[in-house]
């Protein structure tokens, strides 16, 4: 059985991505954007962030993991990699969380070694205090403390990713 506290609502969290689209679409006037998706815990805020995006967006995916329940293995594993050519494209990937940044710096250098016109980051949660790895984080949603969290995509063993908010994950004896 599991516990979680409410921490973010379904409000704070579409309010948030309303002002993260508009901040995007103002940075990319003129231009489209490739939307590259980390998979599985991105598919809810990408999902929301790119549908409020006002220019033209390409949609395509990563499937990554780097968890084992609830604590990072420090090791990335690329199940699925990206399918468009991205050279000479300007790239939004887009993330649920960073915490440690190994992931996610790992996906980056990927992604630029492809050579993208530019590659900027957007996630919806900053677990700040975690950082190993500094990553440039160009639109970020929330900072949350060091707690882990599901819901909104994010899961524990797979679960729990179809809550509609965040909660704090507590797993109870």
């Amino acid at each position: 059985m599991i516990i979680g506290t409410p921490y973010l609502t379904t409000e704070q969290i579409h309010k948030r991505i309303s002002e993260l689209a508009d901040s995007i679409s103002r940075d990319y006037i003129g231009k489209e954007i490739v939307a590259i998706g980390i998979l599985k815990g991105a598919f809810m805020f990408y999902a929301d962030l790119i549908r409020m995006i006002q220019v033209p967006v390409t949609v395509d995916f990563m499937v990554a993991s780097s968890y084992l329940k609830n604590a990072s293995t420090g090791e990335v594993k690329l199940h699925a990699d990206i399918r468009e050519d991205i050279a000479g494209k300007d790239v939004l990937l887009i993330e649920d969380i960073i915490d440690t940044g190994i992931s996610l710096n790992y996906i980056r250098d990927r992604l630029l070694s492809f050579m993208p016109s530019s590659l900027k980051i957007a996630v919806l949660l900053d677990k700040k205090e975690r950082r190993e790895v500094d990553v440039p984080i160009d639109y970020k949603g929330f900072e949350i403390p060091n707690k882990f969290v599901v819901g909104y995509g994010l899961d524990y063993e797979n679960k729990y990713r179809n809550l509609p908010y965040l909660a704090i994950f507590k797993k109870k004896a």
